[in-house]
């Protein structure tokens, strides 16, 4: 029986109404006439819900996107149709290959106009199709509190994803008398006994284990138990891509992250091991390296693949065990493995690990074998970051090869210690980093965030800077200007050397760029400059909470840690 009063609303309202239903208080969007109903709706709940007018509606995505990422919970945008729902696109996107539960909800034409293209109409089904776990329209006020119910029940169960819903014009405005629904309760699959058992038996024979762990839904709860887990059987873990921060890197069991430029003899050791347990990440291209630590489709290690989507489980590799299971679930029963299993002695294996990921971590040839040092060296620049910045500072970034450097070289405190700090999409997507920052320093205003962007990637969302102003954020941005779109030169380089084209960028002053917003520009050229700089933005983003923006004068050479633009020119010239 529903124990929800039967109310007459219009439709505009009861999704409002849903939204409070299913615990969302704060949402991110870009208003549009098609669903000016939803905003009055909103209105009445104006004490309980926050709506975060952005700038562009790809920076509303990804806010809404990186704040599932941050908090856990599903994130919310709301936008218009049409434009605003193809610029949304890329927070999909990202949503579902990052396995985010996000829930985007888009005015549509009414029911009279469809079918005519008429203004701005799309169909959305065929739009949104291939990167959503569902999308549909609601036609039917009535059936509003279901639709909004399966819509986060859709999202937050099994594998986590994005959901799109379509609000035509005449379904807002029309009435209907129904009751809300109940909140929304995610459904996961938890491990059997008998694969636990199994769990244990195989890392009980194993000589070289190698544990990867990634993926959405890790808790500090689940954290301190997969810590414990790797203590008791002293197994090395490593990091899927972009998820560096579910393991404390500090920790001695710490192996490094696995995924784009990947330690070398970190991936040698995961092609060596014999038994390998992954939980919660999918193994995709970029953690697997292009799909060459491990043989497709059947393994040279013995693989316990464990995740929350069965349709993941085989997809590439067919591994000797598949768990079907939630994070929170699986690390539960962690503790039953590690009665019944084996400790390994790794213990010599555990000190070359970690010998190996301090001489990766260390100042990298790039610098040192240089005979006259770098006016701003990069490595050093990460180095005061790490002194500086609180342990449990947010990182964001986009894309680019500048993201190597937050990557490689600073050291994630572990969802266990701090929740989530790294804010980063495993879909490549240019431009996510100052939006994940913005919405990151509003929902979390006592942490530290700092934005690590490229030239190109910073400018695709910069406005985005406008709306923490707006809403009391404070990120410090760190833009690496080397005027040019470094990755697809450092492709081009390798594939055509010296046929530079496209690749190019003339940029603006970025200091006076964010002081036009309100905020505190600096500009460095030496190292000097920047410990200076940071040390001042950090001042200044807590006391007067207003973003800072640290522009650093990047020579172009200084390419990749592992590379200068010249030394990859002469290797494609070979």
């Amino acid at each position: 029986m529903n124990p929800n009063p039967l109310t007459s609303r219009s439709g505009g309202h009861l999704v409002a109404d849903a939204l409070i239903t299913h615990g969302v208080d704060t949402a991110f969007g870009v208003p549009g006439e098609s669903y000016l109903a939803v905003l009055d709706g909103l209105y009445a709940h104006n004490d309980a819900f926050k709506f975060i007018i952005c700038r562009q509606e790809g920076g509303a995505a990804y806010m809404a996107e990186a704040y599932a990422k941050l908090t856990g919970k599903p994130g919310v945008c709301l936008v218009t149709r049409g434009p605003g729902a193809t610029n949304a696109a890329i927070g999909v996107h990202t949503a579902h290959q990052d396995s985010s539960p996000m829930i985007l909800l888009i005015g549509q034409v009414g029911n009279d106009f469809v079918e005519r293209e008429a203004f701005q109409e799309i169909d959305y089904r065929r739009m949104f199709g291939p990167m959503a776990k569902w999308v549909a329209q609601i036609d039917d006020a009535s059936r509003v509190p279901e639709y909004m119910a399966h819509a986060f029940q859709t999202a937050t169960s099994g594998r986590p994803g994005p959901v799109v819903l379509a609000l035509p014009e005449d379904m807002l405005s029309a009435y209907a008398t129904v009751a809300d629904a109940r909140r929304f309760k995610p459904v996961r699959a938890s491990p059997s006994a008998a694969q636990m058992a199994r769990v244990g038996e195989l890392l009980s024979g194993a000589q070289r284990p190698f544990v990867i762990v990634g993926g959405h839904g890790w808790s500090r709860d689940s954290a301190k138990k997969l810590r414990e887990f790797s203590e008791a059987l002293s197994l090395p873990v490593g990091c899927a891509f972009r998820f560096q921060d579910t393991f404390d890197n500090r920790h001695p069991n710490y192996a490094g992250d696995v995924g784009i430029g990947i330690n070398p003899k970190l991936a040698e050791r995961i092609k060596s091991a014999d038994v390998v347990l992954c939980i919660g990440a999918r193994l995709g291209e970029m953690t697997t390296s292009g799909y060459t630590l491990f043989d497709v489709p059947i393994p040279k290690q013995t693989l316990i693949h464990v995740h929350g989507d069965p349709n993941e489980l085989g997809r590439v590799y067919q591994a000797d065990e598949m768990i079907c299971s939630g994070i929170a679930e699986f690390c539960a029963m962690l503790g039953e493995v590690t009665k019944h299993a084996k400790r390994i002695d790794s213990s010599g294996a555990l000190r070359q690990i970690a010998s190996e990921l301090v001489a990766w971590q260390s100042e990298p040839p790039l610098y040192t074998s240089r005979s006259t040092p770098a006016a701003l060296n990069l490595y050093n620049v990460v180095q005061t970051i790490k002194k500086l910045a609180p342990s449990d500072a947010i990182i964001t970034n986009g894309a680019g090869n500048f993201a190597t450097w937050a990557h490689r070289f600073f050291p994630y405190a572990g969802v266990e210690h701090c929740d989530k700090s790294q804010l980063a999409p495993t879909s490549g997507a240019m431009g996510y980093g100052v939006p994940a920052a913005v919405m990151a320093s509003i929902v979390a205003p006592e942490r530290t965030v700092l934005n690590f962007a490229g030239d190109g990637d910073f400018m695709m969302t910069s406005q985005e800077l406008a709306t923490a102003m707006q809403y009391g954020g404070a990120p410090i941005c760190i833009v690496f200007n080397n005027g040019m779109y470094g990755t697809i030169r450092m492709h081009q380089e390798k594939h055509f050397p010296q046929r530079v084209y496209g690749t190019q960028l003339a940029n603006p002053d970025f200091a006076k760029y964010c002081e036009s917003f309100g905020g505190k520009g600096f500009t460095v050229t030496t190292n000097a400059e920047f410990d200076a700089a940071f040390a001042a933005a950090l001042t200044h983003t807590r006391t007067l909470k207003t973003p800072a923006l640290i522009e650093l004068k990047v020579d172009p050479q200084d390419l990749t840690p592992g590379a200068t633009l010249a030394a990859i020119t002469a290797s494609a010239q070979r």
